[in-house]
């Protein structure tokens, strides 16, 4: 856990690395309209994943789905089980949905003009607040949704962290390869997601939801005892009766 220092210093860090990166934003998509024009499909493919409605949608139709099957439960066991998976999909819902929701007002209130309006000289480069989607560039919602959902799951399966990133990374880099974001759009999109998705799970592990938080300040996910002991008791065989 950062202290007030470690924030300004990892603020200050942010800042001079955006900062640096904006000086190859237009360069950058230049270079990648033309050398990876031939892979446009592929990464048009790739950058549907990081649509949000893919995450949000069954998260949305499973938390009701097993509150209410809690609820109707007779069995503790049961009852436990769905709470607990309740608890899974709420996170996912808030995790990912959260700094969506926000990266989207923000990048209204900037007012950045996308990529596709360079061929347009005249072009302003900012519209604030008022705008459509050709100035809503910064930050990218598709990183922020990638990024958001890749550290959410790597929360609770954290062996998938590489995989995850790895995924995750192709998505934010096919924004720039189809030309809808700068890289700064990209990296800005990286960090509010990825903080984001710490900051849902440190409200969840503060109140002991789906984490816990040990003495040493680390965050770990809380073990689905209950789902576990009802997948172990299906899979486990029929004893045959002995016969007297």
């Amino acid at each position: 856990m950062l202290d007030r220092s470690g924030w300004l210093l990892a603020t200050a860090g942010f800042l001079v690395l955006l900062s640096a990166v904006y000086l190859i934003d237009v360069p950058a998509v230049l270079w990648t309209q033309s050398a990876l024009q031939p892979l446009q499909e592929v990464f048009h493919f790739i950058t549907e994943f990081g649509e949000s409605i893919w995450i949000l949608l069954p998260a949305l139709i499973l938390l009701p789905v097993t509150w209410l099957l809690a609820l109707l439960a007779r069995q503790p066991i049961v009852r436990l089980a769905l709470l607990q998976m309740t608890g899974i999909w709420a996170f996912i819902l808030i995790g990912v949905g959260l700094p969506g929701l926000l990266i989207n007002l923000v990048k209204r209130a900037i007012g950045r003009g996308r990529p596709l309006n360079l061929e347009d000289p005249d072009a302003p480069v900012f519209q604030y607040f008022l705008n459509d989607w050709t100035y809503q560039s910064f930050p990218s919602g598709h990183a922020t949704t990638a990024f958001a959902f890749c550290f959410v799951v790597s929360f609770l399966v954290p062996r998938g962290l590489p995989w995850m990133l790895a995924i995750s990374a192709l998505i934010a880099f096919s924004r720039i390869a189809i030309g809808a974001h700068y890289p700064t759009d990209v990296l800005g999109g990286v960090v509010f997601g990825t903080l984001g998705a710490y900051a849902v799970r440190n409200f969840f592990a503060k109140r002991g939801w789906v984490f816990r938080m040990l003495p040493d300040g680390r965050v770990v996910p809380r073990r689905l005892a209950a789902v576990e002991r009802l997948v172990w008791r299906r899979r486990q065989p029929t004893q045959p009766s002995r016969a007297a």
